[in-house]
């Protein structure tokens, strides 16, 4: 086994722990540590400092399994970082800056360190960290260091007497430098918030009359359509769902309007892209698919004040009352934004 190693970025120095650093670490601990990691008090006794080196060096020794480095800046500790192997090629990181030394950059440099040590000495090739939501620093220097969001693990883990909510954050051995432009692009990519996209088609027959789908899964009935795909434009996703779901090969004529629907039950908030897809000249020809869809009904706006969920309908009416369409809508918010 190699001996661990001292790493350098200019005034930042890992270095292996010693029995020395015991005092001169202890008076660092603070109570956002504590908080953060679940300790029982917020300064440890030399006993317990002294302990925790002891099984660094252990870990160190089986097999280089948990490699913890003292991070220092310009001589005085400044924190401890660490790399935790959990097999197939993964290791997991940690970080904590003592008091004093926090939002002051060494943090990104004592991590970008540890994470070049973790690829290139431990041959690893998947780095990952869990960070609590509410801790936007640790979540920023997870970012900068090129570690990409990829969701949050409810209640992962026991953190001092709670079970906490985690984000899950990883970065890949061939990944790009998170400095370069790929890089900076998909890291931010990863983080953005994601918008569900809908997409539903108005579809009448030669009366004028609107088609809406009783569906296995709800009782009230709607538009035909769905869940655009990712990487799949709202037009394409509405003439992939009425495939699927009703057998027809459709055309899209117009996008109507654009209508937000706020969080509701379980779902979060989505943006919903209507369509005009036409008349259908031949309903016959209508092929059903039973798993989702169990009738069509052609319906005028009794009919669908009657059947169709309040937000449908009023959707529905101003439509109706807008022939030329509307650009955007907000049916369903409170207080609805209708024009």
């Amino acid at each position: 086994m190699p001996e661990q190693p001292t790493l350098r970025d200019g005034d930042v120095v890992l270095r292996p722990w010693t029995d020395a650093d015991v005092d001169t670490t202890r008076p660092g601990h603070d109570a956002e540590m504590a908080r953060r990691f679940g300790f029982p008090t917020i300064l440890p006794t030399p006993e317990q400092q002294r302990s925790a080196v002891a099984r660094w060096h252990q870990a160190y020794a089986d097999g280089r399994h948990r490699v913890a480095f003292l991070v220092e800046h310009v001589g005085e500790p400044a924190g401890v970082v660490e790399v935790r192997q959990v097999g197939d090629g993964r290791g997991e990181l940690s970080w904590a800056l003592y008091a004093g030394h926090r939002r002051r950059g060494i943090a990104i440099r004592a991590v970008g360190l540890l994470i070049r040590y973790a690829f290139h000495e431990l041959r690893l090739v998947r780095l990952e960290a869990y960070v609590e939501p509410d801790n936007l620093p640790s979540l920023r220097l997870a970012s900068r260091a090129g570690l990409r969001r990829e969701g949050m693990l409810r209640q992962r883990e026991t953190i001092g007497d709670q079970r906490r909510d985690l984000v899950m954050l990883a970065r890949l051995v061939d990944d790009p430098e998170p400095q370069s432009r790929d890089g900076f692009i998909s890291v931010l990519n990863a983080a953005l918030p994601t918008k569900r996209v809908i997409a539903q088609g108005m579809l009448r027959d030669a009366a004028g009359r609107l088609l809406l789908c009783e569906l296995t899964y709800k009782l009230e009935w709607d538009l035909p359509g769905g869940v655009v795909e990712p990487g799949e434009s709202p037009a394409q996703g509405v003439v992939r769902e009425v495939r699927e779901e009703l057998g027809l090969d459709v055309g899209v004529h117009r996008l109507v309007t654009v209508n937000w629907l706020p969080p509701w039950r379980s779902w979060d908030d989505a943006c919903v892209f209507v369509f005009d897809l036409g008349v259908l000249e031949d309903p016959a020809t209508i092929r059903l698919d039973p798993a989702e869809i169990v009738a069509v009904h052609w319906c005028d706006l009794d009919d669908i004040t009657a059947r169709a969920a309040p937000a449908t309908e009023t959707l529905l009416r101003y439509v109706a009352a807008h022939p030329r369409g509307l650009p955007y809508l907000e049916i369903g918010a409170e207080p609805p934004l209708l024009a």
